[in-house]
């Protein structure tokens, strides 16, 4: 065998095992046909943030006008712009280092399966006794006619000049992303469901809040509505829906979803499972239904949040599974997640939904941040946390809808990983004033 390890791909689910499974003496190499570091480095999570960054901190002096700041800041798309590719275009290059560095055999091109043990890129194959597919997802088109008018994540987020109309279609995270960036730089926003709901994963209530604060702000919500086509016209694009809806804009924005990347790879030809929508199924060990083909990442078709930090965990899950440091099968963890909307949300654990349908089992708590004097600090209006216990009265889950709800969740993730009950609490001194105090009185 050529290799002890191959990857076929390079993000977040591949060199975070890479690596160390190299530095432990494995033979190692990595697939890609891209740019190094996978979607979340180059093309997502990381541009994402910094394009969003102003707006965050723009929706803060907001909440202090009048009470130390007198005017707002300007924003400057074309500048920030500048900066993302400051921060993003080196990044690629420092992941294929990294990689290199650590003994990792980098390969370019596209692979295709030739067996279950050997692997073709650019007319040279490879074998490797353990295959782990990376190849995750990328955005989904909306088939229509028309289509090819419409633009992805990966194009709004190297956008050298914003919209003055933008049209988005879906409610999901990157939908209402990028609706609070362009909106916050400017644009005049639409925003088009087939159904009607927001971010499906999120407590509903805290999405409502959401919603109502970005139509106050000028965002416009079309619900229920099913697009039929989309045409060129004289002075943008015209979307047609059913029951007679037209929108006219100058910028479309499919966001409805993402889809597992599936083809070419001559899976049939192996006979791997797997489902064009939702990704390769695997058993506990992630393993794939063929031994010694593994999967990580985005591609994998399972219930938790497809997420750079469960990407990471899996990657490094494998590296401890073929070192021989672990033969159990991978036991996640509670995973936080959010949506980098202005205000955010994030969530972790058992959600309200289910804590209220089950209440012979647990009970729920809410605190808004109206009598929080540490929040009128910053006169924060729009912000709370609903935390849910156990019978026992450990915390099992928590949500929560402000400036700082990352780190809110953040910290209640670490007391529900380690059930820390309301005695080992008051064990917990915390910086005052800080958020942590601030939340950690509510349990």
């Amino acid at each position: 065998m050529d290799f002890d390890v191959l990857f076929i791909g390079s993000g977040q689910g591949a060199w975070n095992g890479a690596i160390p499974m190299a530095q432990h003496g494995l033979k190692v190499a990595v697939i890609e046909e891209g740019k190094f570091g996978g979607v979340c480095t180059n093309r997502g999570c990381n541009a994402k943030i910094t394009l969003d960054r102003p707006v965050e901190i723009l929706r803060q002096v907001e909440q202090l006008q009048g009470r130390g700041f007198d005017t707002l800041p300007t924003l400057n798309w074309h500048a920030l712009m500048i900066h993302k590719h400051e921060v993003i275009d080196g990044l690629a290059y420092g992941n294929e280092m990294k990689l290199q560095n650590a003994g990792v055999t980098n390969i370019k091109g596209h692979a295709k399966f030739i067996d279950v043990h050997t692997i073709e890129v650019n007319g040279k194959q490879y074998s490797s006794d353990k295959i782990v597919i990376d190849s995750g997802r990328r955005p989904h088109r909306l088939n229509i006619p028309g289509n090819q008018l419409f633009h992805d994540s990966t194009d709004f987020l190297v956008l050298e000049n914003l919209p003055k109309r933008l049209a988005i279609i879906g409610g999901g995270y990157v939908g209402m992303e990028f609706a609070t960036i362009a909106n916050a730089f400017g644009s005049d926003v639409t925003v088009i469901l087939r159904g009607n709901r927001i971010l499906r994963s999120f407590h509903k209530p805290y999405v409502d809040r959401l919603v109502t604060d970005l139509k106050q702000r000028g965002i416009k919500f079309q619900f229920d509505e099913q697009l039929e086509s989309a045409v060129q016209v004289d002075d943008g694009i015209q979307l047609l829906g059913k029951d007679g809806y037209q929108l006219t804009t100058d910028y479309v924005l499919d966001a409805t979803g993402r889809v597992p990347n599936v083809e070419n790879m001559n899976w049939d030809g192996i006979g791997l499972k797997y489902d064009t929508l939702r990704g390769i199924p695997v058993n506990d060990h992630l393993e794939t239904n063929i031994p010694g083909i593994y999967a990580s990442g985005d591609i994998l078709d399972k219930s938790l949040p497809r997420i750079t930090p469960t990407a990471i965990f899996e990657s490094q899950y494998l590296s401890r599974l073929f070192t021989g440091m672990t033969t159990d099968a991978i036991d996640y963890p509670a995973v936080a997640y959010t949506v980098f909307t202005s205000p955010r949300i994030a969530s972790v654990g058992v959600t309200p939904e289910f804590a209220n349908a089950h209440s012979t089992e647990y009970s729920v708590e809410t605190f808004d941040y109206y009598d929080d004097w540490f929040r009128q600090v910053g006169n924060e209006n729009n912000g709370g946390v609903t935390i849910i216990f156990n019978k026992q009265h450990i915390i099992v889950g928590a949500t929560s809808i402000g400036n700082d709800a990352v780190e809110t969740i953040n910290g209640l993730t670490d007391l529900i990983e380690n059930k820390v009950s309301h005695s080992d609490v008051e064990r917990l001194i915390y910086i005052f004033p800080s958020i942590a105090h601030s939340y950690m009185r509510k349990i």
